[in-house]
């Protein structure tokens, strides 16, 4: 009897030495600079570990070299913002938590002219702008407002985007 009581009781005292408070790693607010084509500094080509040790406060990722649909990608999904490492490019979603450069996420479809010009290649859901970085590519909702905002250091006929 001695036994099994000393034995429960190392069990639970053993448990209770694994539990430990584990901090989240803490990342500074967004800022997404739209015009230069970058998040804090790093650019849709920036390599994996970069962003990984820059903003080390990710929600899931995945490996280079994976057979993940996508590929490589780091993702921020509580502040609604993704890198696709191995596609080069960034997505921001309209629930991004941050700061952006020009407020794009919800603004009207004929209101972008101002800042972005005219678009190179236009369809129903969407616009690509060319900009010096590559392109910036934004998609509509049913009310023609930015709902989705894609950027690329590629050019449209090399760029590769995650379905």
């Amino acid at each position: 009897m001695k036994k099994a009581l000393v034995l429960c009781l190392s069990f639970v005292l053993l448990i209770t030495v694994k539990a430990q408070l584990v901090a989240k790693p803490k990342c500074e607010t967004f800022e997404v600079d739209i015009l230069d084509g970058k998040v804090n500094g790093l650019k849709p080509n920036a390599r994996y570990d970069d962003i990984k040790a820059k903003l080390p406060c990710f929600t899931a990722a995945e490996a280079e070299g994976t057979t993940a649909k996508c590929g490589a990608s780091v993702f921020y999904q509580d502040r609604d913002i993704y890198f696709y490492t191995d596609r080069d490019y960034i997505e921001i979603k309209e629930k991004f938590k941050g700061k952006l450069s020009i407020p794009l996420l919800g603004a009207p479809r004929n209101g972008l002219f101002k800042w972005l010009g005219n678009p190179k290649l236009k369809d129903e859901n969407w616009d690509a702008f060319q900009m010096a970085y590559g392109l910036l590519v934004l998609h509509y909702n049913k009310a023609n407002k930015v709902n989705l905002i894609q950027f690329t250091t590629k050019g449209p006929d090399t760029l590769s985007l995650c379905e």
